[in-house]
């Protein structure tokens, strides 16, 4: 149900939060730490970085921390730059227009099992499971 990219987004931010203090963690760190390929995990830290979930820093002393403080950052912000679809409910059928008003075939179905889903991406912070996840 959640792709690996946002799975790796997720632990990756945790993992900062959890590990990192004031100091920037190099991509390299993170990915060892994670047990998670470098160069994959590389690229999505730079896509949360332009995202403005990241902070990057280059140099020797370089690398990545939060932008936003983990009580402040939902998981539907860290999944937004790879899956819209945690934004907000799409139509499981595909139809462009797919709504209380105008519904598909498999809506009312469909609903009862993302509207959960979509909001405990918006409720529950990053910092709400620190401590309660083996990363």
């Amino acid at each position: 149900m959640i792709s690996k990219t946002n799975q790796y987004a997720i632990r990756a931010v945790l993992y900062l939060a959890q590990e990192a203090g004031e100091h920037p963690v190099r991509a390299g760190e993170i990915a060892k730490g994670l047990k998670l390929p470098a160069n994959y995990l590389s690229k999505i830290l730079h896509t949360l970085a332009r995202a403005g979930v990241l902070e990057s820093e280059r140099g020797p002393r370089g690398g990545f921390q939060l932008a936003i403080p983990a009580s402040e950052l939902s998981l539907a912000e860290v999944v937004a730059p790879f899956d819209v679809s945690f934004q907000e409910r799409s139509c499981l059928l595909g139809r462009s227009k797919c709504s209380d008003e105008d519904p598909c075939r498999l809506h009312e179905t469909w609903k009862k099992a993302s509207d959960p889903m979509i909001q405990f991406f918006h409720n529950t912070a990053v910092a709400d499971l620190i401590g309660k996840v083996d990363l």
